[in-house]
């Protein structure tokens, strides 16, 4: 699977493939960019120094808070807001 690397911060588009793997699947938006990337929950929970266990929480929730977004979605290098559809 091809790793997309987002260099500007603004970028806000979401890829076909990140949404086709959330609506087939009925992934959460972070699930879907998270695979899309080709990682595990254990490499993004390593780049936010959390647990695997407390990452999985985050992807099963229906909401983050902000803060979280935020930081979640610097570790995958993405915009915040590409994790909201």
């Amino acid at each position: 699977m091809k790793k997309i690397i987002f260099t500007n911060p603004l970028e806000t588009g979401i890829p076909e493939s990140v949404a086709k793997l959330a609506l087939l699947n009925d992934y959460s938006a972070l699930r879907a960019w998270r695979e899309h990337l080709g990682l595990t929950q254990a490499d993004v929970a390593g780049r936010l120094s959390i647990s695997q266990a407390a990452y999985s929480q985050h992807e099963n929730s229906q909401t983050l808070r902000k803060s979280t977004r935020i930081k979640i979605a610097t570790a995958l290098g993405i915009n915040p807001a590409q994790l909201d559809f």
